[in-house]
Formats: structure tokens, C-alpha cells, sequence
């Protein structure tokens, strides 16, 4: 297996000014659509993530503290889910023995839930709109000589990308490079 390779940074030009050009793709042919964007990907995989990080960072400037304790009650959420899981049998002994403390618990939680959505809701944005801008631009942005020819040699292997490895990861490496 090769080594992993950097993508170039693609010039602004060839992003989104001079020589870009952009159509809304036919939603009819999915497959087609889905070469477009898979394609996209590949070639301007530095600028997506370079765009994805300032739209991120500046979603965090505007609303940091939301940003916090939005990652935080996540985090938070996520642990207690992934703890609970794994014992069950703790947490059914503990509901059983305490039932008063256990409805207290849920109840101080969902508070802290309702008194965080704020905070939640920042920061899925700040993850969900940079992937939206992502996605808009992969499907939008028409393909050229050079973009074909680049995923060309992604998709045989000569050169390794981190999108190629995602998309390898996620099943899509057949569709990439067509």
C-alpha cells in the first residue's frame, strides 16, 4: 500500500471563481450525481477541509461558550449512553435499590437537557453546515480534464489520499475515479 499523500490545495480560481463551473446535476440519474460528488470530493478534498474548519471556527468564535457546552453535554450524553450499555446490570441493581435518587436523576438530567438544547443545537450546526457547504459544492461543481485525471490515479492506487481512505472505508472506492 502506498503511503498517504496530502491532496494539493486547488486554487481559488479553480474552486469557485475563473474556471469553475457549476450546474445543478440531473437528481434523476443518482449514480451519475453520485460520481459527480464522489469525484469532487477526491480532487478538492484540501479546500473542503480547509472550508469545513474556517465555517467551524467561525461558527465557534461568534458562539463559543455554546460551542462548549454543546461538545460537553454531548460528550456527556454520549458517555452515559455507552456506560449504561455496558452495565446494564449496575444500573438495574441501582434503579431497584434507589428508586426516589433514580427518578431524580432522570429528572435532573432531562432539565439539563432541555436547559442545553441551545447549546446542543450550535454545535450540530457548527458540524452539519460546513458538511452542507461540502456537499453543495461537490454536487454542484462540474468536473474537468484535470479532476478526471487526478482521480484517475487515486482510484489505481499510485497516490493515497485521506479522502480516498474515508471513502474506501465507507464502500465507495469502486464509484471513485469512474
Amino acid at each position: 500500500m502506498a503511503e498517504v499523500q496530502i491532496a494539493p490545495l486547488r486554487s481559488m480560481s479553480d474552486f469557485v471563481l475563473d474556471s469553475a463551473r457549476f450546474q445543478v446535476p440531473n437528481i434523476k440519474d443518482a449514480e451519475k450525481w453520485a460520481n459527480r460528488v464522489l469525484n469532487n470530493l477526491l480532487y478538492y478534498q484540501t479546500n473542503y477541509f480547509l472550508v469545513a474548519l474556517m465555517v467551524f471556527l467561525l461558527i465557534g468564535i461568534l458562539h463559543p461558550v455554546k460551542m462548549v457546552c454543546g461538545f460537553a453535554a454531548i460528550s456527556v450524553a454520549f458517555g452515559v449512553f455507552v456506560y449504561c450499555t455496558n452495565s446494564q446490570w449496575t444500573a438495574r441493581r441501582f434503579k431497584q435499590d434507589h428508586p426516589l435518587i433514580s427518578v431524580l436523576i432522570v429528572l435532573a438530567v432531562g432539565y439539563l437537557l432541555v436547559y442545553m438544547i441551545g447549546a446542543v443545537i450550535v454545535f450540530m450546526f457548527g458540524i452539519a453546515f460546513p458538511l452542507l457547504l461540502v456537499i453543495v459544492h461537490a454536487s454542484l461543481r462540474m468536473r474537468n480534464v484535470k479532476n478526471k485525471i487526478t482521480n484517475r490515479i487515486e482510484h489505481i492506487g499510485l497516490k493515497r489520499t485521506p479522502m480516498g481512505i474515508i471513502l474506501e472505508g465507507l464502500g465507495q472506492e469502486q464509484e471513485a475515479g469512474s
